[in-house]
């Protein structure tokens, strides 16, 4: 899956306030991601300095900076609500210095009259051959409401229609990450070929209420249906034409809802998953640190400690307390220290990795088993995975896809393995998830006819 990526933050300061003012710009490289990270110093009526952190490979905007000091040309950051800091050495229009998150990681930052957006040469401009709505709807059993947006050709209608459904982690319904806007880019071709299409913000993001990391696939499979019952009630929708396309964990939830819902005609994984999710995290994690350059001893580790881990989860994988879970984890972190020696400040670091691994959203994942899901299906099924893709390999969960639906009677079944793509579907050198904001492409023109010419085949009047 889309890894649950940490925020990174930094710095302020005050002393020579004339000398500390302005925008600072650096790139953080914490391995697996490289991140551009800019940090805004102002100074108050009173002289005071207060700042605000930008991650803009993340689009998190404006966190604060909550502690600063700078004296001597010494520069010191507290940042709580990421659990960081940064202590940085001030010399003319450069900072150097280190951001402490658990690890410490050098972190150089440079002074910019401007911050420049990365270049997304994909990302639709006005005017559009195209009508769009702003929307909302509940799902009624969750009592949530879901925001979103419905692109529909022009022309009476009805359409067929497609779904858009979001990887982990809270996403917002363009699946904004590293500047890129890949549901926007798909939604755009579509409309432009016949097919409407709704994205939507995830639980706890945008126009949305609940919490996205406190769902289960199975709650979000109740909100990807509310969203066919939406669709099913507009005019200009054709409601035996709707499915949906589901990226990464949204590869896992949409089978999902289509083997609850027969108003589900046809359904698209992209980098989805064939495989039980823990067998898909152990694989991804070897091949995202191997594409890191991370050494054989280092990789091996890394695996020891992830099983020591899931293997507590799965001890508890029934319990509903997530403090309970959250003990566990700790436990067996502690018994793993008994008997290995482990690197300075991991502690910390692992600490904030089990908020994200107890949470609902991870544990539904790690016992989840695709392939049940699959030979429940019956409807047109098209699954996608980049040949250079490193989160969920094409060769782990193609054949189990394939597979699966087979042995559950389908009888239209396509799996594709697209050549030079990553996770994101770009056409990428290695896969590795360092390489996702450097790319200009967004998503790949060759994987976006693939796909529209499927959706155009099978949804044929």
């Amino acid at each position: 899956m889309r890894n649950s990526l940490i925020l990174f933050a930094l710095l302020a300061g005050s002393c020579s306030a004339q000398a500390i003012e302005g925008n600072w710009l650096g790139t953080l490289d914490a391995g697996a991601v490289r991140l551009r990270l800019a940090i805004h110093i102002v100074r108050g009526k009173n002289g005071e300095l207060s700042a605000k952190l930008d991650s803009l490979d993340q689009g998190a905007n404006g966190i604060p900076v909550q502690k600063t000091s700078f004296s001597a040309n010494k520069l010191h950051l507290e940042i709580p609500m990421l659990h960081a800091s940064y202590d940085g050495t001030l010399a003319g229009d450069e900072i150097n210095g280190t951001f402490n998150q658990g690890a410490s990681l050098p972190l150089a930052l440079k002074r910019v009259d401007k911050i420049e957006a990365r270049k997304r040469p994909q990302n639709p401009k006005p005017p559009f051959p195209y009508d769009s709505e702003n929307v909302a709807y509940e799902n009624h059993a969750a009592q949530v409401k879901l925001g979103g947006t419905l692109t529909l050709p022009r022309g009476p209608g009805p359409f067929p229609a497609a779904l858009l459904i979001t990887g982990s982690g809270p996403q917002d319904r363009d699946e904004t990450l590293f500047g890129h806007k890949p549901f926007l880019v798909i939604a755009d071709y579509l409309t432009r070929r016949g097919i409407a299409v709704l994205r939507v913000d995830d639980r706890g993001v945008g126009e949305s209420t609940g919490s996205s990391t406190q769902t289960t696939l199975e709650d979000m499979a109740g909100d990807v249906i509310a969203g066919v019952e939406f669709l099913k009630t507009h005019q200009k929708i054709n409601p035996r034409h709707i499915g949906v396309i589901g990226h990464s964990e949204g590869g896992i939830v949409g089978p999902l809802a289509a083997s609850k819902s027969p108003d589900i005609a046809f359904v698209v994984m992209l980098a989805g998953t064939g495989v039980r999710g823990d067998q898909v995290l152990n694989l991804q994690a070897e091949m995202v640190m191997r594409a890191g350059g991370a050494t054989d001893a280092a990789i091996a580790e890394n695996r020891a400690i992830q099983k020591v881990l899931i293997d507590a989860m799965r001890a508890e994988k029934d319990e509903k307390d997530q403090k309970v879970i959250l003990q566990k984890l700790r436990d067996a972190w502690t018994n793993y220290k008994t008997t290995h020696t482990t690197p300075p400040g991991l502690d910390q670091t692992m600490e904030a990795q089990f908020g994200q691994i107890s949470s609902p959203e991870l544990r539904s994942f790690l016992f989840h088993d695709p392939a049940k899901v699959l030979r429940k299906l019956t409807v047109p099924v098209l699954a996608m995975n980049g040949e250079r893709d490193v989160q969920v390999l094409a060769a782990q969960n193609l054949p189990a896809i394939f597979a699966a639906l087979k042995q559950g009677g389908d009888q239209d079944v396509t799996t594709m393995e697209v050549p030079g793509l990553n996770h994101l579907f770009q056409e990428c050198k290695t896969g590795a998830p360092s390489e996702y904001a450097d790319l200009e492409q967004t998503f790949s023109p060759d994987a976006l006819q693939i796909l529209g010419d499927w959706l155009v085949r099978k949804n044929a009047p």
